[in-house]
């Protein structure tokens, strides 16, 4: 389908602009030489429009879906846009738009702090997505302020129901975009490792390298990467609670326990503090400007949640995006979880728009060159682009789904910029 972005011209003719019928239903103050010069214009504006968008849909096969609309939501280019593809991260920007719907865009994910009567202190996490090494550091100054000595850390990491098996991710894989989701959890549930002069160093300043995943690292054979911790036995909680020891012990607290697994009881337990991450907004873009899997599916655990309570599991965040796209946006897409990492997930251009159109307020969230706000999306033989590009009427919506082996998105998203008009 190609919609002809010449009309306007046209419509101004017919209500007398540039010299059409005047208000007195005459030809217009030079007679009829303006009338026949707009018509020549939009002759020529047409045909150029139309070899331009020609040479955009050839290069649309039919594994591929393309939608282009103006500001209004009229479509200005499309083709196979009623056909469902796989979003892959391109769905991240419909979980966020759900996020802010069901959390607000200032939502804060806590973490809780509190010392039991048996001076044990206890973390009780609710998911937060940014819980990286300098903020576990500061969090620790902060408590080491009110604390000077501890027994036992406990975690308790009860808020996310285990295991969390996310479809589409690979338990086995030492990739980052993997790593597994919970309550509580220090740099994504990551460990990045390299060599120095023949032993194992962190490859971050900021983060130790804990003597609990020495083992693995070893294991692994390799110089450098990353490992991926689980949530068997509790090892990724374990894990958080051993960044909070090292760094509670730089800060002075003393601490003659071990780290544990257990429950808060806020009968005999005082809080102590609060920690808070970044808003809901800030995490977001994060989330675009990483493509990162495990944040965003931290997001959609926290969204489930507050939409049919604890504990939080991907199915409940799943069904919260589901019902928000069926009962906001009047669209079924299929999602199984809210990354796209699943080649599951499936969603048409056309439905795509209505979440690019509801989205459009939080456009500076995305990453962006030039006069394109986007958020791309890869999967084996998927290259996608979704966003906006800004133009002369406001923000032109586009989808582009690539699911042709070998072919990108990078010389379509040129000729649509070329499409729309700066001015």
């Amino acid at each position: 389908m190609i919609a002809n972005p010449s009309r306007r011209i046209l419509a101004m003719a017919k209500k007398g602009r540039h010299g059409g019928m005047g208000r007195h239903g005459g030809m217009g103050r030079h007679g009829g030489m303006p009338l026949l010069f707009i018509v020549f214009v939009f002759v020529a504006c047409a045909t150029a429009s139309g070899m331009h968008t020609d040479t955009i849909v050839r290069q649309i096969g039919p594994k591929d879906s393309l939608l282009l609309a103006n500001p209004d939501g009229s479509i200005l280019l499309s083709k196979n846009a009623d056909l469902q593809r796989m979003p892959a991260s391109t769905l991240k920007i419909l979980t966020a738009l759900a996020a802010i719907h069901y959390l607000g865009e200032n939502f804060c994910f806590k973490t809780d702090f509190y010392l039991d009567k048996d001076i044990n202190l206890v973390i009780k996490g609710y998911g937060d997505p940014f819980m990286v090494s300098e903020r576990v550091s500061s969090i620790s100054g902060r408590l080491a302020e009110k604390i000077s000595s501890v027994k036992d850390i406990i975690i308790d990491d009860t808020f996310v129901a285990q295991p969390v098996l996310v479809p589409g991710a690979d338990t086995n894989s030492l990739q980052p975009y993997d790593s597994p989701n919970g309550a509580l959890c220090v740099n994504f549930n990551t460990v990045y490792y390299k060599t120095r002069q023949g032993k194992y160093v962190s490859a971050e300043a900021q983060t130790p390298l804990l003597p609990m995943v020495m083992q693995r690292i070893e294991k692994s054979g390799e110089k450098a990467g990353r490992i991926l911790l689980t949530t068997d036995e509790g090892q990724a909680a374990r894990y958080a609670g051993e960044m909070f020891a090292f760094f509670l012990a730089q800060k002075g607290v003393k601490i003659s326990g071990r780290v544990r697994t257990g429950r808060v009881n806020p009968a005999s337990s005082r809080l102590i503090y609060t920690a808070c991450s970044p808003p809901l907004a800030g995490i977001i873009q994060k989330i675009f400007k990483f493509s990162n899997n495990f944040m965003a599916n931290q997001v959609l655990l926290a969204t489930g949640a507050r939409v049919y309570g604890k504990p939080a599991t991907i199915k409940k965040g799943v069904r919260a995006i589901s019902e928000y796209a069926a009962k906001i946006l009047f669209i079924h897409p299929t999602i199984i979880e809210g990354s796209g990492i699943s080649r599951t997930n499936q969603i048409s251009p056309s439905m795509f728009l209505k979440v690019l159109e509801r989205f459009e307020p939080y456009h500076g969230l995305m990453k962006h060159e030039g006069r394109i706000f986007y958020k791309t999306g890869t999967l084996s033989d998927v290259r996608n682009m979704a966003g906006y590009i800004r133009g002369k009427s406001g923000l032109y919506p586009f989808v582009i789904f690539i699911n042709t082996p070998d072919k990108t998105t990078d010389a379509i998203i040129k000729k649509l910029e070329k499409l729309v008009p700066v001015n």
